[in-house]
């Protein structure tokens, strides 16, 4: 392996993981520096986020939703306290010093316990010398019944 290629997937494996830990504690400008100018993302919800500005709005929609559905100081409204996404399996492939493609699993956890799980398909290539996210695909695979995401994603937020 050629120290390009060591370089290249330490640079993915610390851009996969800052997506979740910046992205957790609000800090949206950061995140959106992780993309590329034009980067896609597909989050299931039928349709395609293209560059920044919408690519924030998944960002900033999941925000309000927590903060609007937890209405309740003791925790006992809709929306979770935190969501803490933590992410495993992350396999890269190189395509060339231009070009990879990785996925890995994420388990998202709130102050309830394990709220949703699925799949990250995503695609990087550098930008000014530094590994940035292309694309990004978004599956959930499964979610706690009840929980924060499976309203959203089955029914109303209470």
């Amino acid at each position: 392996m050629e120290a390009w290629e060591l370089d290249a997937r330490e640079q993915i494996r610390g851009l996969v993981a800052a997506y979740n830990a910046l992205g957790d504690r609000g800090r949206f400008d950061a995140v959106m520096a992780l993309f590329a100018d034009d980067a896609v993302m597909d989050v299931g919800d039928g349709r395609t986020y293209e560059g920044r500005d919408q690519i924030r709005t998944i960002f900033t929609g999941t925000r309000d939703s927590i903060q609007d559905g937890d209405s309740n100081t003791d925790g006992s409204g809709g929306g979770p306290r935190f969501l803490q996404h933590h992410t495993t399996g992350l396999h890269v492939a190189l395509d060339g010093s231009e070009a990879a493609t990785g996925h890995s699993y994420f388990t998202v956890m709130t102050d309830r316990g394990i709220d949703h799980w699925g799949r990250y398909q995503d695609a990087y290539r550098p930008v000014d010398g530094t590994w940035r996210f292309a694309s990004r695909r978004v599956r959930i695979d499964g979610t706690t019944p009840g929980g924060w995401a499976d309203k959203r994603l089955n029914g109303p937020v209470s």
